[in-house]
């Protein structure tokens, strides 16, 4: 685990616990910031320490955190973690992962019921003590143990692109619904994110009891949670939770917004609106008499904004603000970028074929990309190292890009590029000599094995293949799996400044499995100027469909066209990879 990965759980850990106390709401939100934000950092922080610079330039780390992490630095542990610890039973944490389950209800079963950890909890489920409590009952009793009985066959999160088709799946079916207006799917999965806890719908319609009713009943659905007029809840065969919210047609524009989240953007888009004398809840956006604890909408108030969200960012003077951008990282003050869009991309630059581990021959390859619109191909087979996936020997790899330039001189209207996805081999070398790799149109340099490299050796690895005059792409730079497999840990900052300063592309890996680079990593790169590619890795023909999810990876790091070799022009694109050829 990475240094960073440490003390984002301190801290989140140090959060629960005063949560779990009833300590002051700031002080909660205060750690669970630092958090977040050291979650995000693309650069160990460690290194940031060592290099002098100073945390609390950082948003969200003040002068306290900031000794807090030099003192976990210094000596492995933070005093005020160790004592929040101490001070509540450590079970505690466990229940509150269990979805439903927040701080005030936990404390409540703590103080009154005795529950310290998972077990204590069952025990007094069974003996009907939960049920007794405040604000409990039977239905929330048996909503625990559904819950209970998920996180025991399941993992906590679900990627995106196992989420993305379910979600769009149950939109055709509500659309299709008499009386719906506007349907969408909102959440972390609206904001792009690599994981999501559940799937957020939100429909607009004339009809809310047919929309629940078409929605409970769907095909998948395996139990009914909620059914309520406008919010109902389903868990799917999968596993996965389904809430659906049914608004008026009126109020979908600000019940869409304050549902996408991210919670961090939303609270600062409501302080905004305060500051202008206005007041932003789910239901729209309302002047504020300051006069009421009421909600206005329940008091007859008008909203001044509430349709879309367009009209209730220009109501608070600001541009319409990105899905993938809302997560209080610099949108609310910075100028926004006009993001990389799907459409954009014209070229694939790694692909494999029957020839190594794919499913596909180059003709067929070749088809398949000139079918999405694409001006550029890139066979790009794997080498030798890569024994499992039927890697190319020198031979081989000479007969393939015959054959590679074979059908690139007979096929019109598309480029076919000869190329290979060559292992960078756990000292750095690449798999290939350098004259082996002179006669490839293009070479994508990726790590696939000894994934568990210390930071120093694993940078100065992936350094290497970073300078290396004739690679052009590192392919999927860390080697991670997403939930599965952390990969590489490695000093970001000192590849991005490399890849700058020779031209070479990071590469988002499109698959939905890896995401690598990761959202925070492609900020980092496009701040300091990196190329970035977005590659499928296709494998087979489905695979160039996952180029959405590298896409969306790519917006969620401010990701423009102009920094992405795959959207450009054909001239530009080839200029760049003759370039670092003899």
């Amino acid at each position: 685990m990475s240094t960073n990965t440490e003390l984002a759980t301190i801290f989140q850990e140090m959060a629960d616990i005063l949560a779990l106390q009833g300590a002051n709401s700031f002080r909660v939100s205060a750690h669970a910031r630092v958090a977040r934000e050291l979650a995000d950092l693309s650069t160990d922080v460690r290194t940031l320490v060592e290099r002098g610079e100073d945390l609390t330039t950082y948003e969200g780390i003040g002068d306290k955190s900031a000794k807090k992490i030099s003192e976990y630095l210094e000596t492995g542990h933070i005093t005020e973690h160790e004592t929040l610890k101490a001070a509540v039973p450590a079970g505690l944490l466990a229940i509150l992962a269990v979805p439903g389950l927040g701080p005030k209800t936990v404390r409540l079963m703590w103080e009154q019921a005795g529950v310290t950890d998972v077990a204590s909890l069952r025990a007094q489920m069974d003996a009907g003590v939960i049920e007794q409590l405040p604000r409990m009952g039977a239905k929330t009793v048996e909503n625990i143990r559904t819950a209970l009985a998920f996180l025991e066959t399941s993992a906590d999160r679900v990627r995106l692109g196992a989420a993305l088709p379910v979600a769009e799946s149950m939109l055709t079916t509500l659309r299709a619904v008499p009386g719906v207006i506007e349907a969408a799917f909102a959440g972390s999965l609206r904001r792009g994110c690599e994981t999501i806890g559940d799937i957020d719908l939100l429909v607009a319609t004339t009809d809310p009891d047919a929309a629940g009713e078409a929605f409970r009943t769907m095909d998948g659905v395996v139990q009914v949670l909620a059914a309520g007029a406008t919010k109902s809840a389903v868990r799917l065969g999968s596993g996965l939770q389904v809430d659906l919210r049914v608004v008026e047609e009126a109020s979908y524009g600000a019940a869409l917004l304050y549902f996408t989240g991210s919670k961090q953007h939303n609270v600062r888009l409501r302080e905004r609106a305060v500051k202008r004398g206005l007041r932003l809840n789910e239901y729209g956006l309302f002047p504020d008499d300051g006069t009421h604890d009421e909600a206005p909408q329940r008091r007859g108030i008008a909203p001044v904004a509430a349709r879309t969200e367009e009209e209730i960012y220009a109501a608070v003077d600001l541009p319409w603000i990105p899905p993938e951008l809302r997560e209080d990282r610099g949108e609310f003050t910075a100028a926004l970028p006009d993001l990389i869009t799907c459409d954009d991309i014209r070229a694939e630059l790694h692909a494999h074929t029957t020839a190594s581990d794919g499913r596909l021959s180059i003709e067929a390859l070749v088809a398949e990309a000139k079918r999405r619109g694409y001006h550029t191909i890139a066979v790009t087979d794997h080498s030798r190292s890569s024994v499992l996936a039927n890697g190319l020997d020198v031979e081989r790899l000479r007969a393939h890009v015959d054959a590679i330039r074979a059908v690139d001189a007979k096929t019109k209207g598309i480029r076919v590029l000869a190329g290979a996805e060559v292992d960078i081999l756990v000292d750095g070398d690449l798999d290939y000599d350098d004259e082996t790799l002179a006669m490839l149109d293009l070479v994508v340099a990726s790590p696939h094995v000894s994934l568990k490299q210390d930071r120093a050796k694993a940078t100065a690895r992936i350094l290497a293949a970073v300078r290396h005059p004739l690679v052009h792409i590192i392919g999927h730079p860390t080697g991670r799996f997403v939930g599965r497999r952390e990969g590489l840990d490695l000093d970001l900052d000192v590849i991005i400044a490399a890849a700058v300063e020779h031209d070479t592309a990071l590469e988002i890996n499109a698959n939905n499995v890896r995401l690598d680079l990761r959202d925070t990593h492609v900020r980092a790169a496009v701040e300091a100027g990196a190329l970035i590619a977005i590659n499928t890795d296709a494998h087979g023909a489905e695979h160039f469909d996952e180029l959405r999810y590298g896409v969306l990876t790519g917006r969620r790091g401010w990701l423009t066209a102009d920094r992405c070799v795959n959207a450009w022009p054909a001239r530009r694109l080839h200029d760049w990879i003759a370039a670092k050829r003899p």
